[in-house]
Protein backbone atom coordinates (compact mmCIF):
# COMPACT_ATOMS: atom_id res chain seq x y z
CA UNK A 1 0.00 0.00 0.00
CA UNK A 2 1.32 3.78 -1.12
CA UNK A 3 2.89 5.52 1.97
CA UNK A 4 2.94 8.55 0.45
CA UNK A 5 3.30 10.62 -2.99
CA UNK A 6 6.47 12.66 -2.22
CA UNK A 7 6.77 15.69 -4.50
CA UNK A 8 10.42 16.76 -3.45
CA UNK A 9 13.73 15.16 -4.04
CA UNK A 10 15.37 15.28 -1.05
CA UNK A 11 12.47 13.63 0.82
CA UNK A 12 12.16 11.09 -1.83
CA UNK A 13 15.84 10.16 -1.42
CA UNK A 14 15.70 10.10 2.28
CA UNK A 15 12.98 7.68 2.46
CA UNK A 16 15.24 5.63 -0.44
CA UNK A 17 18.55 6.01 2.09
CA UNK A 18 16.04 4.69 5.15
CA UNK A 19 14.99 1.16 3.53
CA UNK A 20 18.05 0.56 2.21
CA UNK A 21 19.96 1.08 5.53
CA UNK A 22 17.13 -1.35 6.82
CA UNK A 23 18.82 -3.86 4.42
CA UNK A 24 15.46 -3.42 1.82
CA UNK A 25 15.83 -3.65 -2.00
CA UNK A 26 14.16 -1.07 -3.89
CA UNK A 27 13.06 -1.69 -7.31
CA UNK A 28 11.82 1.38 -9.37
CA UNK A 29 9.58 1.69 -12.56
CA UNK A 30 10.16 5.72 -13.79
CA UNK A 31 7.06 6.74 -15.83
CA UNK A 32 5.46 9.80 -17.61
CA UNK A 33 1.88 8.83 -15.73
CA UNK A 34 -1.41 8.08 -17.97
CA UNK A 35 -0.48 4.61 -16.99
CA UNK A 36 -2.36 1.48 -18.61
CA UNK A 37 -1.71 -2.01 -17.95
CA UNK A 38 1.54 -2.14 -19.78
CA UNK A 39 2.68 -0.24 -16.73
CA UNK A 40 1.11 -2.00 -14.26
CA UNK A 41 3.06 -5.23 -15.65
CA UNK A 42 6.33 -3.82 -15.35
CA UNK A 43 5.38 -2.62 -11.30
CA UNK A 44 4.56 -6.49 -11.13
CA UNK A 45 7.71 -7.03 -12.36
CA UNK A 46 9.83 -4.99 -9.77
CA UNK A 47 8.15 -6.15 -6.81
CA UNK A 48 9.33 -9.53 -8.10
CA UNK A 49 12.58 -8.34 -7.55
CA UNK A 50 12.86 -5.89 -5.00
CA UNK A 51 11.39 -5.58 -1.26
CA UNK A 52 9.67 -2.20 -2.04
CA UNK A 53 8.19 -0.49 -5.21
CA UNK A 54 9.02 2.78 -6.40
CA UNK A 55 6.99 4.60 -9.18
CA UNK A 56 7.73 8.19 -11.00
CA UNK A 57 5.03 10.27 -12.56
CA UNK A 58 6.66 13.18 -14.41
CA UNK A 59 6.29 14.33 -17.75
CA UNK A 60 9.52 14.93 -18.73
CA UNK A 61 10.10 18.56 -20.52
CA UNK A 62 13.33 18.07 -21.84
CA UNK A 63 12.92 14.90 -24.61
CA UNK A 64 10.26 16.71 -25.91
CA UNK A 65 11.09 18.69 -29.22
CA UNK A 66 9.23 21.99 -30.13
CA UNK A 67 6.70 21.41 -31.49
CA UNK A 68 5.46 17.73 -29.68
CA UNK A 69 2.64 16.86 -27.44
CA UNK A 70 4.56 18.02 -23.99
CA UNK A 71 1.25 20.54 -23.35
CA UNK A 72 -0.74 18.12 -23.72
CA UNK A 73 0.31 15.25 -22.89
CA UNK A 74 -2.21 13.49 -20.26
CA UNK A 75 -1.66 14.07 -16.61
CA UNK A 76 -4.59 11.75 -14.93
CA UNK A 77 -2.41 12.09 -11.37
CA UNK A 78 -5.16 11.27 -9.08
CA UNK A 79 -6.26 8.35 -11.08
CA UNK A 80 -2.68 7.36 -11.18
CA UNK A 81 -2.48 7.27 -7.93
CA UNK A 82 -5.24 5.07 -7.21
CA UNK A 83 -3.57 2.52 -9.98
CA UNK A 84 -0.37 2.54 -8.08
CA UNK A 85 -2.31 1.50 -5.17
CA UNK A 86 -3.94 -0.96 -6.54
CA UNK A 87 -0.89 -2.20 -7.71
CA UNK A 88 0.89 -2.84 -4.23
CA UNK A 89 3.13 0.21 -5.12
CA UNK A 90 4.84 1.25 -1.64
CA UNK A 91 5.79 5.47 -2.69
CA UNK A 92 4.83 7.31 -5.49
CA UNK A 93 7.24 10.19 -6.62
CA UNK A 94 5.38 12.47 -8.24
CA UNK A 95 8.11 15.78 -9.00
CA UNK A 96 7.45 19.52 -9.62
CA UNK A 97 8.73 20.55 -12.54
CA UNK A 98 10.24 23.68 -10.85
CA UNK A 99 12.20 21.83 -8.31
CA UNK A 100 13.17 18.88 -10.42
CA UNK A 101 15.37 20.70 -12.74
CA UNK A 102 17.33 23.51 -10.98
CA UNK A 103 16.73 27.16 -12.59
CA UNK A 104 19.69 27.75 -15.35
CA UNK A 105 20.62 24.12 -15.25
CA UNK A 106 23.69 23.05 -17.98
CA UNK A 107 24.40 19.43 -16.92
CA UNK A 108 22.87 16.58 -18.92
CA UNK A 109 23.76 12.75 -19.57
CA UNK A 110 23.91 11.67 -23.48
CA UNK A 111 24.94 8.41 -25.20
CA UNK A 112 26.23 8.98 -28.44
CA UNK A 113 25.91 5.49 -30.76
CA UNK A 114 23.11 3.63 -30.07
CA UNK A 115 21.02 7.02 -29.74
CA UNK A 116 21.99 8.25 -33.14
CA UNK A 117 19.48 6.05 -35.51
CA UNK A 118 15.69 4.82 -34.70
CA UNK A 119 13.98 7.45 -33.22
CA UNK A 120 17.09 9.17 -32.31
CA UNK A 121 17.48 10.46 -36.06
CA UNK A 122 13.47 11.48 -36.32
CA UNK A 123 13.66 13.16 -32.58
CA UNK A 124 17.05 14.61 -31.91
CA UNK A 125 17.95 15.48 -28.35
CA UNK A 126 14.76 13.76 -27.22
CA UNK A 127 17.41 10.68 -25.88
CA UNK A 128 19.47 13.03 -24.48
CA UNK A 129 16.76 14.30 -22.41
CA UNK A 130 15.39 10.73 -21.53
CA UNK A 131 18.73 9.65 -20.37
CA UNK A 132 19.19 12.93 -17.87
CA UNK A 133 16.08 12.03 -16.34
CA UNK A 134 16.71 8.46 -16.12
CA UNK A 135 19.99 9.60 -13.89
CA UNK A 136 18.77 11.85 -11.74
CA UNK A 137 15.72 9.90 -10.82
CA UNK A 138 18.24 6.77 -10.34
CA UNK A 139 20.33 9.41 -8.01
CA UNK A 140 17.21 10.28 -6.23
CA UNK A 141 15.19 7.15 -5.81
CA UNK A 142 18.30 4.89 -5.18
CA UNK A 143 16.71 1.83 -6.81
CA UNK A 144 18.33 -1.77 -6.76
CA UNK A 145 16.23 -2.57 -9.97
CA UNK A 146 15.01 -0.99 -12.34
CA UNK A 147 12.38 -2.26 -14.59
CA UNK A 148 11.72 -0.55 -18.11
CA UNK A 149 9.32 -2.05 -21.33
CA UNK A 150 10.27 -3.54 -24.49
CA UNK A 151 7.91 -1.16 -26.60
CA UNK A 152 10.38 1.29 -26.16
CA UNK A 153 13.63 -0.82 -27.18
CA UNK A 154 15.62 1.63 -27.99
CA UNK A 155 15.48 3.96 -24.97
CA UNK A 156 16.10 0.32 -22.97
CA UNK A 157 19.00 -0.29 -24.79
CA UNK A 158 20.23 2.90 -23.98
CA UNK A 159 19.43 2.90 -20.37
CA UNK A 160 21.80 -0.53 -20.31
CA UNK A 161 24.54 1.03 -21.92
CA UNK A 162 24.72 4.34 -19.20
CA UNK A 163 24.33 2.43 -16.49
CA UNK A 164 26.98 0.13 -17.58
CA UNK A 165 29.58 2.97 -18.88
CA UNK A 166 28.52 4.94 -15.74
CA UNK A 167 28.59 2.00 -13.49
CA UNK A 168 25.47 2.76 -11.70
CA UNK A 169 24.53 0.23 -9.40
CA UNK A 170 21.38 -0.86 -10.91
CA UNK A 171 20.02 -3.76 -11.99
CA UNK A 172 17.85 -2.99 -15.59
CA UNK A 173 15.53 -5.66 -16.38
CA UNK A 174 13.30 -5.68 -19.51
CA UNK A 175 9.16 -6.25 -19.20
CA UNK A 176 7.74 -7.79 -22.33
CA UNK A 177 5.28 -5.48 -24.13
CA UNK A 178 1.58 -5.52 -23.59
CA UNK A 179 -0.49 -5.61 -26.47
CA UNK A 180 -4.65 -4.71 -26.78
CA UNK A 181 -6.63 -7.95 -27.68
CA UNK A 182 -6.19 -6.98 -30.70
CA UNK A 183 -2.53 -6.56 -30.93
CA UNK A 184 -1.89 -2.58 -30.61
CA UNK A 185 0.77 -2.20 -28.35
CA UNK A 186 -0.66 -0.14 -25.30
CA UNK A 187 0.71 3.19 -25.36
CA UNK A 188 -0.49 6.21 -23.30
CA UNK A 189 -0.77 7.90 -26.84
CA UNK A 190 -3.42 5.91 -27.94
CA UNK A 191 -5.84 7.87 -26.53
CA UNK A 192 -5.02 10.56 -28.90
CA UNK A 193 -6.87 8.70 -31.69
CA UNK A 194 -10.00 8.76 -33.25
CA UNK A 195 -12.10 5.50 -33.97
CA UNK A 196 -10.76 5.73 -37.39
CA UNK A 197 -7.38 6.32 -36.36
CA UNK A 198 -7.37 3.58 -33.58
CA UNK A 199 -8.39 0.72 -36.34
CA UNK A 200 -5.63 2.20 -38.77
CA UNK A 201 -2.77 1.87 -35.63
CA UNK A 202 -2.98 -2.17 -36.13
CA UNK A 203 -0.94 -1.51 -39.04
CA UNK A 204 1.65 -1.65 -36.97
CA UNK A 205 1.10 -4.73 -35.18
CA UNK A 206 0.04 -5.95 -38.54
CA UNK A 207 3.29 -4.91 -40.43
CA UNK A 208 5.08 -6.60 -37.75
CA UNK A 209 3.50 -10.06 -38.10
CA UNK A 210 4.14 -10.03 -41.68
CA UNK A 211 7.73 -9.75 -41.30
CA UNK A 212 7.31 -12.78 -38.61
CA UNK A 213 5.97 -14.95 -41.61
CA UNK A 214 8.02 -14.30 -44.35
CA UNK A 215 10.77 -14.99 -41.42
CA UNK A 216 9.40 -18.12 -40.58
CA UNK A 217 9.24 -18.94 -44.66
CA UNK A 218 12.97 -18.53 -44.47
CA UNK A 219 13.26 -15.33 -45.95
CA UNK A 220 16.36 -13.56 -44.95
CA UNK A 221 16.96 -10.32 -47.08
CA UNK A 222 15.85 -7.49 -45.12
CA UNK A 223 14.79 -5.19 -48.48
CA UNK A 224 11.90 -7.65 -49.66
CA UNK A 225 11.06 -8.07 -45.92
CA UNK A 226 10.56 -4.11 -45.59
CA UNK A 227 8.85 -3.98 -48.77
CA UNK A 228 5.96 -5.85 -47.55
CA UNK A 229 5.88 -4.05 -44.12
CA UNK A 230 5.52 -0.71 -46.25
CA UNK A 231 2.65 -2.37 -48.17
CA UNK A 232 0.89 -3.20 -44.77
CA UNK A 233 1.19 0.16 -43.67
CA UNK A 234 -0.04 1.62 -47.13
CA UNK A 235 -3.45 -0.05 -46.68
CA UNK A 236 -4.42 2.20 -43.86
CA UNK A 237 -5.51 5.32 -44.83
CA UNK A 238 -4.64 7.76 -42.14
CA UNK A 239 -0.74 5.78 -41.45
CA UNK A 240 2.57 7.08 -42.87
CA UNK A 241 5.44 5.90 -42.17
CA UNK A 242 8.13 7.68 -40.21
CA UNK A 243 10.79 4.61 -40.03
CA UNK A 244 11.12 0.51 -41.06
CA UNK A 245 14.20 -0.69 -39.97
CA UNK A 246 16.05 -3.67 -39.27
CA UNK A 247 18.91 -3.49 -36.95
CA UNK A 248 21.42 -5.42 -34.84
CA UNK A 249 19.53 -5.94 -31.34
CA UNK A 250 22.50 -5.55 -29.14
CA UNK A 251 24.22 -2.52 -31.54
CA UNK A 252 21.04 -1.33 -33.09
CA UNK A 253 23.30 -1.25 -36.34
CA UNK A 254 21.77 -1.81 -39.42
CA UNK A 255 21.57 -5.49 -41.07
CA UNK A 256 20.97 -6.07 -44.34
CA UNK A 257 20.02 -9.92 -43.99
CA UNK A 258 18.29 -11.47 -40.63
CA UNK A 259 20.85 -14.14 -39.86
CA UNK A 260 21.90 -13.30 -36.47
CA UNK A 261 18.61 -11.71 -33.31
CA UNK A 262 18.03 -8.47 -34.71
CA UNK A 263 15.32 -6.11 -33.92
CA UNK A 264 12.71 -4.98 -36.29
CA UNK A 265 11.47 -1.48 -35.11
CA UNK A 266 9.07 0.97 -36.88
CA UNK A 267 8.07 4.47 -36.03
CA UNK A 268 4.42 5.39 -37.79
CA UNK A 269 2.42 7.89 -37.77
CA UNK A 270 -1.37 7.42 -37.35
CA UNK A 271 -3.53 10.65 -38.36
CA UNK A 272 -1.23 13.40 -36.23
CA UNK A 273 -0.11 10.81 -33.38
CA UNK A 274 3.01 9.19 -33.87
CA UNK A 275 3.57 5.41 -32.50
CA UNK A 276 5.97 2.89 -31.79
CA UNK A 277 5.90 -0.67 -31.99
CA UNK A 278 8.94 -3.43 -32.40
CA UNK A 279 9.98 -7.27 -32.51
CA UNK A 280 12.97 -9.30 -31.66
CA UNK A 281 13.60 -11.67 -34.28
CA UNK A 282 15.67 -14.69 -33.84
CA UNK A 283 16.01 -16.38 -36.95
CA UNK A 284 16.39 -20.68 -36.64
Amino acid sequence: MIKDVVRTSSVMQQWALDEKRSGRRIGFVPTMGCLHSGHLSLMKLAGEHADRVVVSLFVNPIQFLPGEDHARYPRPVESDVALCREAGVDMVFHPEESCFYASGHSVYVEETVLSQGLCGASRPGHFRGVTTVVAKLFNIVLPDVAVFGQKDAQQARIIQRMVKDLNFPVEIILGPIVREPDGLAMSSRNRYLSQTERRDALCLFHALEEARKLVARGERSWQPIRAAMAAVIADSNSARVDYIECVDDSTLQPVSSLETPVLLALAVWVGSTRLIDNVVILPP
